[in-house]
């Protein structure tokens, strides 16, 4: 399993909420562009995956 990013869901106009609630800062987003998960850091807790208000945050 990976976390990913689904750009046709994210809105990539604001610094993306989910980022704050990595526990191991796998999450990066350069300026409002989707963000990128680092599959190397992640742990996959999920919890951007829950916390992600469009659903752009998946687990696949």
């Amino acid at each position: 399993m990976n976390i990913i990013v689904d750009k046709n869901r994210c809105p990539q106009n604001h610094p993306c909420p989910a980022v704050k609630v990595c526990p191991v800062n796998a999450i990066d987003q350069n300026v409002y562009n989707a963000p990128t998960i680092d599959q190397e850091k992640c742990i996959k807790c999920r919890k951007c995956v829950m916390f992600c208000p469009m659903g752009a945050i998946q687990a696949k």
